[in-house]
């Protein structure tokens, strides 16, 4: 059914003569007639009784007078909101963060992209990169930040930051002096590694590995300020991204580079390759291609 042709009853309740409503909405008479007649086809039922001098409306006419303005607002707002949608003025996008990274995505690009879009709203859900391949696949979030590399047959990558993981000790360490150290000398050490699940952990451990041994592990937590806590507080090393220790104020706790070898830490902005991408979405990762200075 045309929804003009809802207006066009509108117009003929009102003027009660469809010679005047034909005029005002300058059609034809018999084109008006014809299109009620079509109307009340798809309807089931007369609109309008014909019987009399003028026109009147029926029992079911009556009916359908009352529920058309609804109807025809129902119609606007929808395409309102399309439009709202398209143009970005609304949408919420679902998007999975590891712990250790939230404190440094919110300000560089979340924050940033509000001030520019500022009816977008964001569901975070903090989990470990596995998790969040997982969620990811399974449509429970839009996009995703992970330490790379990513499955590139599942999903689409943008870098998001490029550095490498370093050594935290407690002042009183032996290492505390130096500025440099290798992964080898850590063999001995208590260390205090991220919880399962979490990228960062698993380069450690292969890192350990491939210099001869298994890394004793005294502690593990999804969060690395208690992490840094322990540290200072004696009880073992750990090692995390450079862009966390930047954050550690604690004078206890000296930061080495390790460079034997360098443990990189890639982070990646990915999203699944063969889901529907809505449009606040698309729209922020080209936000994020253009703040990491990037084309699409």
């Amino acid at each position: 059914m045309d929804l003009r042709h809802l207006s066009y009853l509108l117009e003929i309740a009102k003027q009660q003569n469809m010679t005047k409503a034909a005029q005002t909405l300058h059609l034809s008479q018999p084109t008006l007639s014809k299109i009620v007649r079509s109307v009340e086809d798809e309807l089931g039922a007369p609109v309008f009784d014909r019987s009399g001098k003028g026109l009147r409306l029926t029992d079911s006419g009556a009916a359908a007078i009352r529920q058309i303005p609804a109807v025809l607002r129902a119609v606007q707002d929808l395409h309102t909101a399309m439009d709202d949608v398209a143009e970005l003025k609304t949408g919420t996008i679902a998007i999975g963060l590891p712990p250790v990274i939230g404190s440094v995505f919110f300000p560089r690009v979340i924050s940033p992209f509000q001030r520019e879009f500022p009816n977008v709203s964001f569901q975070v859900t903090e989990e470990g990169a596995k998790r969040i391949e997982g969620l990811l696949l399974s449509g429970e979030l839009d996009i995703g930040v992970v330490v790379g590399p990513v499955n590139a047959q599942s999903f689409h990558a943008v870098p998001f930051i490029r550095q490498q993981l370093a050594l935290i000790v407690h002042e009183a360490h032996p290492l505390a002096g130096r500025r440099r150290a290798s992964i080898a000398e850590l063999a001995d050490e208590p260390f205090i590694l991220f919880s399962y699940g979490f990228a960062v952990r698993q380069l450690v451990l292969r890192a350990c590995q491939a210099a001869g041994y298994e890394p004793r592990i005294l502690h593990s937590s999804s969060q690395w300020d208690l992490m840094a806590e322990m540290v200072a507080a004696g009880v073992g090393i750990s090692i995390l991204p450079d862009v966390i220790c930047s954050k550690i104020t604690d004078p206890r706790i000296r930061v080495i580079q390790l460079d034997d070898p360098v443990i990189p830490w890639e982070l990646d902005v990915i999203w699944p390759r063969d889901n529907y991408v809505p449009h606040a979405v698309r729209s922020f990762i080209k936000f994020i291609r253009l703040s990491e200075g990037m084309t699409d």
